[in-house]
């Protein structure tokens, strides 16, 4: 189970950290990852966080998203800074086995419900 919180409405500019329950995923099995939907649209990539630790993001987070972890809590965030309204959009928390065929993320199929960030210009 993945339970996501910290979502709310802020100006733009504004910051927010979102936070996602993960008991039994923060370990060297599983890769993380937030993805979002805004209104409409498809759900998008925003970041990733493998098993070893490394971080990647969508360009448009880049420099403002921050992704992490912590074990001892079992949670990962997403800290958002500079937010504009682009941002505004449905952000969800996900894990994906660790292919230990290729060492590579296997498909993100385990998703949480959800959080809803509004960015108001």
């Amino acid at each position: 189970q993945l339970l996501e919180s910290g979502g709310g409405s802020v100006p733009a500019g504004g910051s927010l950290r979102l936070s996602c329950a993960a008991p039994g995923y923060i370990d060297s099995e599983y890769c993380l990852a937030w993805y979002r939907q805004p209104e409409g649209k498809e759900r998008e990539w925003v970041s990733t966080l493998t098993f070893t630790d490394k971080t990647s993001y969508a360009d448009f987070a880049k420099g403002r998203f921050t992704i992490s972890k912590d074990n001892a809590k079992k949670t990962l965030s997403l800290q958002m800074n500079s937010l504009n309204s682009g941002d505004t959009a449905l952000y969800y928390c996900a894990a994906a086995p660790r292919d230990w065929v290729t060492g590579r993320c296997s498909t993100f199929d385990i998703w949480g419900q959800g959080t809803q960030v509004t960015v108001s210009s």
